[in-house]
């Protein structure tokens, strides 16, 4: 894929503060400019971002409903009510009803969960999952990551004498679910301070608000950060605000005291305690949580997040290995097959989206497939498939910004459901609507999509020196930790590097690239996923510009800055 590299120069302003912050703090040029891009441009405003506290939470208070949510679980524990944790079956709804359940169990044993089925009970709260709770004796139940628009399922348990408390993060249809209590920032009404909390936030926000209303220890609230982490890493929320606070301190607790359940699901995706990054969030355990619900049950995450078994937390991370593997094999397959779909199609090059359909797909990587097909084409994109009540249903996925929630949003009235923000949404409908959904979605995304949101951008920091990337400048660099959107992991370009000694192809089918490069004073390695078609030209001599991010490689005990890279270009191409 050919991208447009944006360098963001700094303005004199910029500079300005640049040079007084190289001077107050000590440290190069190229670490100051990191901060002040960033709106640091004081050492109070600097210190203050990199060394984030959990005073700096907001009051749960202040969140409209949280009074009456609040109320009604004391009530329910000092009752002894049987209460219900519910959500959703994705990372983001896994970790929710773990945190959940862990931070009740701390000091009450009846509840119990539940997990609706991805294919018999889609997505959300629903009519099974009440009839469960009835059955079980349940008379509250905390639906976490789902329930926003589930008016109807609210007042069906409420006819089964079930209350509900919904901890939500998604935005409010026109009716809002006459709940005891409906926990959702994005509510118009709702005063509170940050609007960008996952699912589990909201959760979170709801246990320190009991954990502060009973004058309890937050230490009960401390082992749950690893939970905010994971599901912040993968629900794609802002990384601003409260949400950084929340996953840098995740973060920390988790390379610092995973949980039982978390070590074993550290094991499988070899990442190491004491060097747990976003990245491996993202990348590497997240994935694995998410192919529980995609190939069999979210419930299976949940056991092992709650497990304090160490030989049931492996057994159990085992086992999600070999979902994830089958989810793999899924992807490419289903990935194949939607991209020649595509390619079939003769009027493909003049239209703004993909929407695919495949009648057999596993419904479970719809979602995975619909972001392999949208960095191909960099367009936004729906990948669909039927379902077993004869409707069919996918996910949606954006680019550049471009709100495919109201793109979808004006065709909702040949729609059986749909849910999402900005970046990615779900989305089910009767067969015979695909063809007009297809036109009308087109012709959406055509007249509002920008021409620069159809062009993949790399949106690069500053253009360095190798001598620029010191041990200082790395420092500073995590200190701006973690990365996520609204704050993306820095891209930096080094012009006219050459082979050092050691480029080559990396892989099973050599399709990676492995950089070895210098300006003839300093070197530096790194890797180049599916770049491996570059190796020849490096090894030749030519002089290239490389695109990239930097990361700390650890191995075998010895730990050094490597590239990422992004992009690599001969010189003077770009």
């Amino acid at each position: 894929m050919k991208y447009l590299w944006r360098i963001q120069e700094l303005s004199d302003e910029q500079r300005a503060q640049r040079d007084v912050l190289v001077v107050q703090l000590g440290i190069s040029p190229a670490a100051a400019s990191l901060l002040v891009r960033r709106g640091l441009t004081t050492p109070d405003d600097a210190r203050a971002f990199v060394r984030p506290s959990l005073s700096q939470l907001h009051d749960p208070m202040l969140m409209l409903g949280m009074q009456a949510a609040v109320e009604r679980l004391i009530r329910a524990v000092d009752g002894n009510e049987r209460i219900l944790i519910y959500g959703d079956y994705d990372v983001d709804g896994t970790t929710a009803v773990a945190l959940m359940y862990r931070f009740l169990s701390g000091f009450y044993t009846n509840i119990d969960y539940y997990i609706p089925d991805r294919y018999t009970e889609g997505y959300g709260i629903s009519f099974r999952g009440i009839d469960y709770a009835r059955a079980e004796g349940c008379t509250l139940v905390i639906a976490l990551d789902c329930g926003i628009k589930s008016a109807d399922k609210v007042e069906y348990a409420k006819s089964r004498g079930i209350d509900m408390i919904i901890c939500d993060h998604h935005m409010p249809g026109e009716d809002v679910p006459k709940a005891v209590a409906v926990l959702d920032s994005k509510q118009s009404n709702d005063p509170y301070p940050f609007k960008h909390l996952s699912g589990c936030g909201v959760g979170f926000k709801l246990a320190q608000a009991y954990v502060q209303t009973r004058r309890l220890s937050n230490q009960l609230l401390t082992p749950l950060l690893e939970l905010l982490a994971m599901s912040i890493a993968s629900d794609i929320v802002s990384l601003t605000g409260e949400n950084r606070i929340l996953a840098y301190y995740g973060i920390k607790q988790m390379n610092a005291q995973p949980s039982i359940g978390l070590q074993g699901l550290m094991t499988m995706a070899a990442v190491e305690k004491g060097h747990v990054t976003m990245g491996d969030l993202v990348y590497r355990i997240g994935p694995r949580l998410n192919a529980c619900g995609r190939i069999e049950s979210g419930k299976d995450a949940v056991k092992l997040l709650i497990s304090d078994d160490p030989l049931f937390a492996q057994q159990m991370a085992q086992h999600i290995e070999e979902f994830n593997s089958q989810r793999k094999e899924l992807d490419q397959n289903i990935t194949r097959e939607a991209l020649q779909q595509l390619e079939d199609d003769p009027d493909n090059q003049l239209k703004h989206t993909n929407v695919v359909y495949g009648p057999t797909w596993h419904r479970g990587v719809v979602g995975i497939v619909a972001s392999r097909l949208t960095e191909h084409y960099f367009r936004p994109t729906i990948v669909l498939a039927d379902t077993d009540d004869g409707l069919i249903a996918g996910s949606a996925r954006s680019v550049g910004g471009f709100d495919i929630y109201s793109a979808i949003d004006s065709c909702r009235d040949l729609l059986t459901n749909f849910g999402g923000h900005v970046f990615a949404a779900g989305l089910s409908m009767l067969p015979e609507n695909l063809p007009e959904f297809k036109r009308r979605f087109e012709e959406y995304v055509a007249q509002h999509i920008m021409d620069e949101q159809k062009v993949p951008v790399l949106l690069v920091e500053d253009e360095l020196h190798l001598e620029d990337i010191d041990r200082q400048f790395f420092n500073v660099l995590k200190h701006l930790e973690p990365f996520g959107p609204d704050n993306p992991h820095p891209k930096f370009v080094t012009r006219g590097l050459i082979n050092n000694r050691y480029t080559r192809r990396v892989g099973k089918m050599g399709e990676h690239l492995k950089v070895d490069l210098t300006d003839r004073s300093v070197a530096i390695s790194g890797i180049g996923f599916g770049m491996g078609d570059m190796a020849p030209t490096i090894q030749n001599g030519n002089p290239v510009d490389v695109c990239y991010s930097l990361e700390e490689n650890t191995y075998n005990g010895v730990t050094s800055i490597q590239m990422k890279v992004e992009d690599i270009v001969l010189t003077n191409n770009k």
